[in-house]
């Protein structure tokens, strides 16, 4: 495959990935809203509590041997049956442990709901298997349009349960309920899509050549996961679930552009370089025009959340979450540098030189636990300033082994990044200027006034330097727009 139709295979896995979470995530957003005014911050709180270890046994029952489907060179179709015997053998084991384990979870964080809920929730390792087999088979072929049409389906299914139950008063239920019926239809719609049937099957052979490689995904994955999970952690033992759960939200919400567009790229990048792993000039090509388009496109979100967080929680979530947004604000500008780690983790992985990620990812759990523990003397902002400097470190870190990996220098990263860097460095101006002749007085007057207005600013004036602004290296990504959306040439 040349480097224009990898670029074109690219192109269109993102459009139907970005598409499909665009769709999935606006559906969580406005789902979160109605639970975030029904429920209260512990009712999240003792979620992402529980999240933190089902999470990381997550990580051992999948094995990474779904990745390792999707990087493999050549697979058989008694591959998928292998990998899902072995999911399906450490799912059943783990929700043996869970079960087991509750009661001594509840009185760990003194609360006895603790224990009829982690039982409930540590089914989802049952259904799992189906539908991390049946994404892989997916995901190989390059189908990312079932994919997302996947996601479209699902998410409102686990909304539309989550809100009636929590309508209901049944509180943190309502969470895992939801959360278990989309796990459910996704198993099913991701199985009916590919057309895989879960068949017991079990090969050595396979099970060695896919654990191998599989193996170091997961190790990977669970310290990835275990770097934000840490965090949560130490505030739930040191803060409690009301101060997780206000923590959360900032979290999550910053996270959001990043979920949205930068991982569906990620997961098309990943295939595509792992196709092109032999040879580094396309791997190049595909790894700094992943990080352009990811940058132009996530880097406004970021510019916005910055700006307009405070009147943005407070419109959209009430003042119960108001605590919430000072760590948004300060969160949401560690999403620049993440923009560049991401994609740098696609070239990594694809290349399998996943060990040297490993390390990085390890030292900056121990860096973020003390980031926590220290920053926590000064509340919630002092937890979010103190993860800036580690973010900063370990994308600086990630970009130096993605560039090692192909032969390139920073000197490509800035040029890269230069066309996000113009048009977000006049995105701010536009809101200077709206702040200060427009809609200034309404911010403390009228948050939700002050919001629409500027985001209006933000949206146009964003679109308009996008479509026509003469920045090289957007040429022809602006020029497909202005195609799509039937404007003018640029002047």
């Amino acid at each position: 495959m040349g480097i224009l139709s990898s670029g074109a295979a690219i192109r269109r896995g993102a459009k139907w990935l970005v598409t499909g979470n665009l769709v999935g995530r606006g559906l969580d957003f406005a789902f979160g809203v109605v639970l975030a005014r029904l429920l209260v911050p512990a009712d999240f709180g003792m979620l992402v509590t529980m999240r933190i270890f089902t999470g990381l046994a997550g990580f051992v029952a999948g094995g990474g041997m779904g990745q390792a489907l999707v990087q493999a060179k050549v697979v058989e179709k008694r591959d998928y049956d292998v990998v899902f015997t072995l999911q399906l053998l450490a799912g059943g084991l783990i929700y043996a442990f869970f079960f087991l384990i509750a009661p001594a979870f509840a009185h760990w964080f003194h609360d006895d709901l603790y224990r009829d809920l982690l039982r409930v929730s540590a089914l989802s390792f049952l259904i799992r298997p189906v539908g991390n087999v049946g994404q892989a088979h997916l995901h190989r072929a390059m189908r990312f349009r079932a994919i997302a049409t996947r996601r479209m389906v699902t998410t409102p299914i686990s909304g539309v349960v989550s809100i009636f139950l929590a309508w209901h008063h049944l509180g943190p239920w309502s969470l895992i309920l939801g959360g278990l019926a989309g796990s459910l239809a996704n198993a099913v719609l991701l199985m009916a899509a590919s057309g895989w049937l879960p068949r017991p099957a079990f090969h050595l052979a396979t099970a060695k050549r896919l654990g191998l490689y599989g193996g170091k995904v997961a190790a990977n994955n669970l310290v990835s996961f275990l770097n934000g999970e840490a965090q949560n952690f130490v505030l739930s033992r040191l803060g409690g679930a009301a101060l997780l759960g206000l923590y959360n939200k900032a979290t999550s919400l910053q996270t959001l552009p990043g979920d949205v567009i930068g991982s569906s790229v990620y997961q098309t990048v990943f295939r595509a370089l792992a196709m092109e792993q032999e040879n580094r000039d396309r791997s190049r090509y595909l790894f700094f025009r992943a990080i352009t388009l990811v940058a132009v496109y996530t880097w406004p979100f970021f510019v916005g959340l910055v700006w307009l967080a405070d009147p943005f929680i407070v419109t959209v979530y009430g003042v119960k979450w108001q605590a919430a947004a000072a760590p948004l604000a300060i969160l949401s500008l560690g999403g620049f540098v993440a923009t560049v780690g991401m994609q740098a983790g696609a070239l990594v992985a694809a290349q399998d030189r996943i060990g040297r990620e490993l390390l990085i990812q390890s030292e900056r759990i121990v860096w973020l636990v003390v980031a926590c523990v220290v920053g926590l003397h000064w509340g919630l902002v002092g937890v979010a300033w103190a993860t800036i400097p580690v973010r900063l470190y370990t994308s600086s870190r990630m970009y130096h082994l993605a560039a090692s990996t192909v032969g390139t220098t920073f000197r490509d990263l800035v040029r890269a990044l230069a066309p996000a860097i113009w048009l977000n460095t006049l995105l701010c101006g536009l809101f200077g200027v709206a702040h200060l002749l427009l809609f200034g007085p309404w911010r403390e007057q009228s948050p939700a006034l002050y919001l629409a207005g500027m985001a209006v600013v933000g949206v146009v004036g964003y679109l308009a330097l996008f479509l026509f602004l003469p920045i090289e290296g957007l040429s022809s990504e602006s020029g497909r727009w202005r195609t799509m959306l039937h404007v003018g040439a640029r002047p």
